[in-house]
Parts: C-alpha cells; structure tokens; sequence
C-alpha cells in the first residue's frame, strides 16, 4: 500500500496519519483472536499493570508467534513506512498495549524519540510507529491523544518518571504541553477494530486512564530506518532490537497464511 502524495503532505503537516478499517475483519479477528493467549503467558516480555495481574504491555510478540510475525512484513505497514522514512526499515519494537477494562493505567505526555534517545542513541528522528486497533477505541476507554504539529519541535526535553506507572518513561512536564496544545489542540482518534494510525516518532502524545468497561488493545509496530539504527544496548532487547536486517514487504494476504499454517504446540 502506498501512500499518496497529498497523505504524505498531511503527514509531515500534521505528524500523523488515521485511516478507519485500514485493516479487513477477517485480519483483525485474527489479531483480536491470538492476544489472549499471549496475555496469558508469563515471560518477560509481558509487563503488567502496578495495580494487579493484568498486562500492561507485551513486546516483542512478533518474534515467537507467527501472526505477528507476518503482521510487521505486511505491505500495508512495510511499503508505507519505508515511504515516510526514505530508506529500508527493521523493527525496533513491538508491543500490544492492552489497557484492559477498568485497570488500563495512564501514559504520560511524552514522545517516543525522547526515550529512543535518551535510552537506546537513536542517532535522528527517523523512526515510527504503525498502530492497529484490535478492539473499537472509544472517547471512553482511553483513546490515543496526539498534539498535532508538535512534531515540528524536534526531541523536548524530558524527565525520567519511574514512578507513575510499572513502565518507565520520558515525559514532559505540564508547562510545555500547555504551550504545545495553546499552538496545535488536541485530538484523539477514534475507531473500529482494524483501524490504524501511523504517527512521527516526535509527535507528542498520551493517554488517560481506562474507566470503562471496554478493553482497548493496540498493536504498535516502530519501523526504524536502517541507517538509523541505534547505538546504545542499554535496554533489554526484547524492547530496542538490535536485529537491523531491512524488512520484506509480503503478501497482501500474508496474515490469513499464517493463521492457517501449522503450528508447534508451543509458542
């Protein structure tokens, strides 16, 4: 899939991109239907929430299960983000984010280069995250907030809070983003399972906590520019891989295959 050229203008104005029912039902269900078994493991990998046994974030799902597996080679991902970061890619991290109903915990304001730099020396910003929604994203269950245009600030300072949640961030501090929404607003997209956001790695963002009744998984893959990989091996490697081989687009209907093919019994 590649994008046109007034979706890449809207990108670079706006530092993301939102497209409803990006992914068919059939490939969704699929997704929806293997997180289960994969909150249910207990590895390292499965970071869960300080306030009980409910998984924060899973990373790294994409190196022992094959649906996920395809999911980072599909061309819907692939071919876009070699488009928006001019190079070939390799994954620089995978992670669900559960935020399960009723105990899905906040995310800071932050951006996602801060921690890219500060932790793993990404040399540049030339690196993005691919997000589907498994489950419907709602005003209610603690959608996405994204500052649109803040990506033109470049890497903000930040502090390094590792307190507020179980997973340690880069976050920025109240004044800044005052400024920052004063300047850009605020949105939140929304939409059914299958939907999918591409946003900058300096695009500031967060999320509240989930109230409501209603799970909201989401799927983000960050693709990193293959001349751009980093240089610091500070964190564990289940969260900043160090594998740089560039990434092959598959077939369109490389998800329905690996649902189909067979499987060792255990992943």
């Amino acid at each position: 899939m590649k994008l046109t050229a007034q979706q890449l203008k809207q990108f670079d104005e706006d530092g993301y991109l939102f497209f409803p029912n990006y992914f068919s039902a059939e490939e969704t269900a699929i997704l929806k239907n293997e997180v289960p078994g994969v909150f249910t493991q207990r590895r390292e990998e499965n970071v869960r929430e300080k306030t009980g046994d409910v998984v924060r974030t899973a990373f790294a799902v994409h190196t022992y299960h094959p649906v996920f597996e395809a999911l980072v080679h599909h061309p819907a991902f692939v071919e876009p983000a070699e488009q928006l970061l001019g190079d070939r890619t390799y994954i620089h991290q995978f992670k669900i984010n559960g935020k399960a109903a009723f105990d899905g915990d906040v995310w800071q304001w932050h951006q996602d280069y801060g921690t890219w730099k500060a932790d793993d020396d990404m040399p540049e910003a030339r690196a993005m995250n691919l997000a589907v929604f498994i489950d419907e994203v709602n005003e209610f269950n603690g959608p996405l907030w994204f500052i649109p245009k803040s990506h033109k600030k470049g890497a903000i300072d930040a502090s390094h809070d590792l307190t507020t949640t179980s997973y340690p961030l880069w976050v920025i501090d109240n004044d800044t983003i005052a400024k920052l929404v004063a300047q850009g607003g605020i949105v939140a997209p929304k939409g059914g399972p299958g939907s999918a956001i591409f946003f900058h790695g300096t695009l500031v963002h967060g999320s509240p906590s989930n109230m409501s009744p209603w799970d909201r998984q989401i799927i983000y893959v960050t693709y990193n520019a293959v001349s751009n990989a980093i240089r610091r091996f500070k964190r564990p490697a289940h969260i900043a891989h160090r594998d740089f081989t560039p990434l092959d687009a598959w077939s369109d209907d490389c998800l329905v295959k690996a649902a189909a093919a067979p499987r060792q019994a255990a992943e």
